[in-house]
């Protein structure tokens, strides 16, 4: 089935001739409401609700009301989101911006927000539906330029929703002519060391014509680093670490999720930058086509992992979680005693954040070794890229 086979209503974003009858019923949703009086002054809400009834169209949504508000989370939140390699993007092209995933909600937020403060035209958004707990939720990230990755189903539900997938990035490239982000995997590397899922190269295959690396191409895939200097949500995954390792069918509930994404949301970042790098049309056209699809997307996703990692920002806490969990100096140049200090201050304050019962010296320990692995992987990752495999 070709892509224009498909009725992509289900997953995207909401048409302009729909968005201001979705946002009359947007701003009477109770669920909406507390999230709005959560985050902003609620002398406030009334008039963000008239405007918001005066927008009839998601391009004016994001830079009347989506870019302020990020402009204040930035301001709020981080020491700075910085963007490198614009030099990269050709304007007549459309792209797939795949990125590692550190935030839940602010990865793809934060580089449309980068976009829009250069002028750039933003991407559309790719979300897991076991993100979207409520229908309000679902209603506000369509009117905001996102799509809808149906996750949980069975066998042959999963196969066909990645086909409607693939084939709806493919149109969105092709004939909508819009870019679109995607996460490298299905959720964060809790570790914070990045690689890309060979299942989600192969969705990319499925839509488009040609052979595997010819459906590849056509998508402009563009590989994006993130860098956090601090991740609010680190103590978070400490504690599923540590909750895995008491039980290992331990599960997140709906409310954790929740959690994780205000956490993430409004708390503090540091400084946040954003390396775009060359899209991989021209790797593939050295290699060719291979006869096996498995082969295929796993070497794809070795490109978009060897620019990823080759791209990350390093930071004083990256060095100093480095040297504390290899226990060498080797990095002792990139920062101050006095840093080193401050840092090993944060990773305490953050692990007695965690709210479990009953914690063991053996199981703090445990924590900590943790929380350096994923302050440390991100350089450990860079090394290995840089130096063929030598760290």
């Amino acid at each position: 089935m070709s892509q224009q086979e498909y009725n992509f209503n289900d997953i995207a974003p909401y048409d302009d001739s729909e968005f201001h009858a979705k946002m009359e019923q947007l701003v009477k949703e109770p669920g909406f409401l507390h999230a709005v009086n959560y985050t902003m002054p609620p002398k406030d809400v009334p008039s963000l609700i008239e405007e918001l009834l005066k927008i009839d169209n998601k391009h004016d949504f994001q830079t009347r009301i989506m870019f302020p508000f990020l402009e204040m989370l930035a301001k709020t939140t981080t020491s700075g989101i910085t963007l490198g390699g614009v030099k990269y993007l050709n304007p007549s092209l459309s792209y797939t911006f795949i990125t590692n995933h550190r935030d839940i909600v602010l990865d793809a937020s934060f580089l449309n927000l980068a976009f829009l403060r250069r002028g750039f035209p933003t991407s559309e958004v790719a979300i897991g539906n076991n993100l979207l707990i409520y229908d309000w939720i679902t209603d506000l990230v369509r009117l905001n330029k996102s799509f809808i990755v149906k996750r949980n189903t069975g066998l042959r539900e999963g196969l066909e929703a990645a086909k409607k997938l693939s084939a709806y990035i493919h149109y969105c490239i092709l004939e909508k002519h819009e870019s679109v982000w995607i996460a490298q995997r299905e959720g964060r590397a809790k570790d914070s060391s990045d690689h890309t899922q060979d299942s989600l190269v192969k969705m990319l295959s499925i839509g488009g014509q040609g052979l595997f690396m010819d459906k590849i191409k056509e998508i402009n895939l563009m590989p994006v680093c993130i860098s956090y200097e601090y991740d609010p949500n680190d103590y978070l995954k400490v504690k599923e670490f540590l909750m895995k390792r008491r039980n290992p069918d331990y599960k997140k509930s709906q409310r954790d999720d929740l959690f994780s994404m205000e956490t993430g949301l409004l708390q503090f970042k540091g400084k946040v930058h954003f390396q775009l790098t060359p899209r991989i049309n021209s790797k593939l056209d050295q290699i060719g086509d291979f006869g096996d699809n498995n082969r295929a997307a796993k070497h794809v996703g070795c490109l978009i992992d060897q620019a990823i990692h080759r791209s990350y920002e390093i930071f004083d806490i990256n060095y100093v979680a480095f040297d504390l969990l290899h226990d060498t100096n080797r990095f002792e140049r990139k920062y101050t005693p006095e840093k080193k200090y401050e840092v090993v201050d944060y990773f305490n304050r953050q692990l007695d954040k965690v709210d479990v019962s009953d914690v063991t010296t053996e199981e703090r320990e445990f924590m900590w070794q943790m929380l350096l692995t994923m302050y440390a992987n991100p350089l450990r990752n860079k090394l290995r890229s840089l130096l063929g495999g030598m760290e």
